[in-house]
C-alpha cells in the first residue's frame, strides 16, 4: 500500500499500459443477461432490499470474524519466510486459501495468472562525502539500475520543487545535470517518471527524498524496464538538509546499490455472485501481496480480510434467503500491489471497453486496521481540495453514501486524496467510479486528527508500515470493525439499487 503517485489521464493511461504484463488472461464470465430485476419490483422495493441486505450483513459481518483470516495469513507468512510477497509460496498460499473459502461459498471463482519482477537488494548505501562526511538511511528503488561494483561518486544537482517536482525535462533547467545525481522531492507522478526526466538531462543517478515527515522514501518502478539510472530513497529531512547544503555549494555523494532481478508469476483472485445482471457489476477489491520485508497483516491482510468476511456473509445471506442480488458483485484480491498495482492494472486492461461499462464502481479497501487510525474516506468530490481533483463521475456519490453512513453511526471521518497510491488508480484512470476508507500509512497523525480520533499525535499512523512489525499486534479492531461496516453496508446497498449514483450510474 501507499505508492507512489500515479498521474490520470492520457499520460497516466501510457504509464499505466506500460506497466502491465504482456500476459493476458481470459476474462471473467459473465452469465446471460437476466431480465432487469430493478424494472420488475420498482425503485421503492429495490430501496428496501437494499437497506434490508446492508443491515443484515452489518450484523452478520465483524471483526472477531474477520480476524479468523488475518491469523490464517500470518500462520501462512510464519511458514513462508515471514513474508507474502508477489510471486512467493507466501502470497501463491494466502490466494489458494481466499480462493478455496470462496468456491465452498458458492462463488464463481477464478484465478487470473500475470507476470512481476521481483527485486533482491544486495547493497544499499548512501554517504555524503563532502563537504561533512556522513552514511544516511537509504532504501534501493524496486528494479533500480545496479551502480558500478564500485558504487558512483558524483555532486548533487537539484530538480525545482514545485507541485509536480522533477517529473517534468524543464524541472532541470537552469543546472547541469550531466554526471551528477538527481536530488529530487517525491511527489506529483510516479518514481519511475522522475528518474526517468533526470537520465534525460544527464543525471547517472537519482535521490528521491519523502515528502512527508517520518519514514525513509522506497521508489519502485515496477519492472526492471522502466529503471534508467540507479535510483534510491531518502527521508523528507536528509533530503532538505542535502538541498539546503547543495544550494549553497557543491555536495558529493556515494551512492551504491547493487541488486537482482528474478520473473515470476501470481495470481490475482477474482469472485462474483452466481446471480445479479451482468450488465449492472458492482466490483470491490483489495489487495493481498505483502512487501517482503514483512507478513503485511495490516497491509493490506486487514482489506483482504475484511473483504472475504463481507463476501462470505454475502454468500450466507443468498444461500438462506434464496434471493440473488439485483446487480452481480464482483470481489477482487489483488496481487502485485506493493509492485505498482500491477494486478488491478492488468485486470482493468484486460477488459474490453463494453465490459468495463458494464462496471457500476469500484470501491477499494487497503490498510482499514492501523494500529494509531484516522478514519479517511477517499474525497470523490475534491471538497477538501487537496492533491489530485475529483474521481470519475459518480464517486462523489460513493463518497456521500460512506460519509452518510459515518455518520449516522456518529464516527468522524474526514477526506484523503485519490493520489493514485492504492489499486482505485487503475480503474479511475478509465473512467470507472470509485470510493473506499483507508486509516493511514507512514503519514503523521496531527493534533487536529488525534482530537477527532483519538491515538497519538506526531507519529505515524502505522509505525509498522512495511517492516516486519506488520503482524497480528500491529492492528486497531475498532477501527477494523468500522471498516467492515462500511463494507457490509456498501455491499448491501450497491447489491440491489445503484439509483444514489445518480447520474453517475453506469451499465
Amino acid at each position: 500500500m501507499r505508492l507512489p503517485r500515479r498521474p490520470r489521464g492520457p499520460r497516466g493511461r501510457k504509464a499505466l499500459a506500460a506497466l502491465i504484463s504482456t500476459a493476458v488472461a481470459a476474462p471473467v464470465l459473465l452469465s446471460a443477461a437476466p431480465a432487469d430485476a430493478r424494472t420488475a419490483d420498482g425503485p421503492a422495493r429495490q430501496h428496501q432490499k437494499a437497506e434490508r441486505l446492508a443491515r443484515q450483513l452489518e450484523r452478520d459481518a465483524s471483526a472477531k470474524g474477520a480476524y479468523r483470516h488475518l491469523k490464517a495469513l500470518q500462520r501462512i507468512a510464519d511458514a513462508n519466510g515471514g513474508n507474502r510477497a508477489a510471486g512467493t509460496a507466501g502470497h501463491e498460499a494466502s490466494a489458494a486459501y481466499v480462493h478455496r473459502l470462496l468456491k465452498q461459498a458458492g462463488y464463481r471463482v477464478s484465478y487470473q495468472w500475470f507476470d512481476v519482477w521481483q527485486a533482491k537488494t544486495l547493497t544499499e548505501k548512501l554517504s555524503v562525502v563532502s563537504p561533512d562526511a556522513r552514511d544516511l538511511q537509504v532504501k534501493a528503488a524496486e528494479f533500480s539500475p545496479s551502480t558500478p561494483k564500485s558504487g558512483l561518486r558524483a555532486a548533487l544537482a537539484l530538480a525545482r520543487v514545485d507541485k509536480d517536482s522533477g517529473c517534468a525535462a524543464d524541472d532541470y533547467q537552469g543546472t547541469s545535470f550531466t554526471g551528477r545525481i538527481a536530488l529530487v522531492k517525491r511527489g506529483g507522478c510516479t518514481f519511475a517518471e522522475k528518474q526517468k526526466a533526470a537520465a534525460a538531462a544527464g543525471a547517472v543517478g537519482t535521490i528521491i527524498y519523502n515528502n512527508v515527515a517520518g519514514g525513509v522514501a522506497k521508489p519502485s518502478f515496477g519492472s526492471p524496464a522502466d529503471g534508467k539510472v540507479p535510483t534510491a530513497g531518502i527521508s523528507q529531512a536528509d533530503g532538505e538538509a542535502l538541498a539546503a547544503a547543495a544550494a549553497k555549494g557543491e555536495v558529493r555523494v556515494a551512492l551504491d546499490i547493487q541488486q537482482q532481478h528474478i520473473k515470476r508469476r501470481t495470481p490475482n483472485v477474482i469472485a462474483e455472485t452466481r446471480g445479479g445482471d451482468p450488465r449492472h457489476v458492482v466490483a470491490l477489491g483489495s489487495h493481498l501481496d505483502s512487501v517482503p520485508e514483512g507478513p503485511g497483516i495490516n497491509d493490506n491482510g486487514s482489506g483482504s480480510a475484511g473483504l472475504l468476511e463481507v463476501a462470505l456473509k454475502l454468500a450466507d445471506r443468498t444461500r438462506r434467503s434464496g434471493q440473488q442480488p439485483t446487480n452481480k458483485v464482483r470481489f477482487a484480491w489483488w496481487s502485485g500491489e506493493e509492485l505498482g498495482l500491477l494486478g488491478s492494472e492488468h485486470y482493468v486492461a484486460q477488459l474490453s471497453g463494453a465490459e468495463r461499462e458494464k462496471i457500476a464502481l469500484y470501491l477499494n479497501f487497503d490498510m482499514i486496521a492501523s494500529p494509531n487510525p484516522a478514519q479517511l474516506v477517499y474525497d470523490g468530490d475534491d471538497s477538501d481540495h487537496k492533491g489530485s481533483g475529483p474521481g470519475p463521475k459518480g464517486s462523489a456519490e460513493i463518497e456521500k453514501l460512506i460519509n452518510g453512513y459515518l455518520d449516522r453511526k456518529g464516527t468522524p471521518h474526514e477526506g484523503t486524496d485519490f493520489d493514485g497510491r492504492s489499486d482505485y488508480g487503475p480503474f479511475i484512470a478509465t473512467g470507472i467510479p470509485a470510493g473506499g476508507t483507508f486509516t493511514g500509512a507512514e503519514g503523521i497523525k496531527s493534533p487536529e486528527q488525534a482530537a477527532k480520533f483519538g491515538g497519538k499525535a506526531g507519529a505515524p499512523y502505522d509505525p509498522n508500515y512495511h517492516a516486519k512489525g506488520d503482524n497480528l499486534s500491529n492492528l486497531d479492531l475498532k477501527a477494523f470493525d468500522t471498516n467492515i461496516d462500511v463494507i457490509a453496508h456498501a455491499v448491501g446497498i450497491y447489491a440491489h439499487d445503484l439509483s444514489s449514483l445518480g447520474g453517475g450510474a453506469r451499465g
